[in-house]
């Protein structure tokens, strides 16, 4: 199951254009992210790390840890995205084995990710 069809039925929506800039790296977060629709690109500094697409989590380190942003997130075209709050992170990390699971997985692939990026320069 893919995470964004958790969310298919969510009505309060995030909407992005092209270029939208969806937060920024250094700014404190108060929600994570589901991707429904589109491509994002995750940026640190000037540099893409990630090309996101449905059923990407994005923004979940500001509910695990509560620090800054450590990456900016830019929409490559119109985009359909799932707002998760604290609230309803926690609920679903309690009720959904699978949510829970998934946002380990993706936390995994960043890391190992980063480690190959690092291990380039």
């Amino acid at each position: 199951m893919n995470p964004a069809d958790l969310f298919s039925q969510q009505e309060d929506l995030v909407l992005l254009s092209p270029g939208d800039v969806l937060f920024r790296e250094g700014e404190r977060g108060d929600a994570m992210f589901v991707l429904l629709e589109g491509t994002m690109d995750i940026m640190v500094g000037d540099k893409v790390v990630e090309n996101s697409r449905r059923g990407a989590i994005i923004g979940e380190l500001a509910l695990i840890d509560q620090s800054p942003r450590g990456a900016t997130a830019v929409a490559r075209g119109p985009v359909r995205l799932a707002r998760v709050d604290q609230r309803r992170f926690h609920f679903l990390i309690q009720q959904n084995p699978f949510f829970a699971t998934h946002v380990m997985k993706e936390l995994a692939d960043r890391l190992r990710q980063m480690n190959r990026l690092y291990a380039e320069h």
